[in-house]
């Protein structure tokens, strides 16, 4: 049996990082994703907790180490969308990092709504590295006592 030699050549930068491109992508595909939360292409996504109740829906997104400046709130076709940036500032002369595990960057969240929400009375307060935004229901949406007649 014989085998032709093949030169070896390792992959181009170009042929790596399309392969990173490409495993990132089928890995965005495969991965499971509740249904209307998008956070591809983002550096960083904020933990976000969604509460209900009779009245209304509850947003509540950490996001220590940012400013009220520094958050862009969307609503647009019941769709929530929150981004902005995290920077990271440092001088380079003065300090010498061992370890940054932080994440810093750019962001960006969006989150379907249901269509019982009211979202020409939405509300966002900031405190505390934490964001709340309050969704009311709409009237036909909230829990009605019938009297018997």
């Amino acid at each position: 049996m014989t085998r032709s030699l093949v030169r070896w050549a390792p992959r181009s930068p170009f042929a790596r990082q399309m392969g990173r491109l490409m495993d990132e992508a089928f890995n965005e595909f495969l991965a499971p994703m509740s249904a209307g939360n998008e956070s591809l292409g983002a550096d960083w996504v904020p933990d976000v907790d969604i509460r209900e109740d009779a009245n209304k829906l509850l947003f509540t997104a950490e996001m220590p180490g940012l400013e009220r400046d520094q958050v862009e709130i969307t609503l647009e076709n019941n769709v929530l969308s929150l981004s902005g940036e995290r920077t990271l500032e440092r001088d380079e002369e003065k300090e010498h990092y061992h370890r940054i595990e932080r994440a810093y960057g750019k962001f960006a969240r969006s989150f379907r709504l249901p269509s019982n929400v009211d979202t020409q009375a939405a509300t966002a307060t900031f405190k505390d590295g934490l964001l709340t935004i309050e969704l009311p229901k709409t009237e036909s949406a909230k829990p009605k006592k019938l009297q018997i007649t």
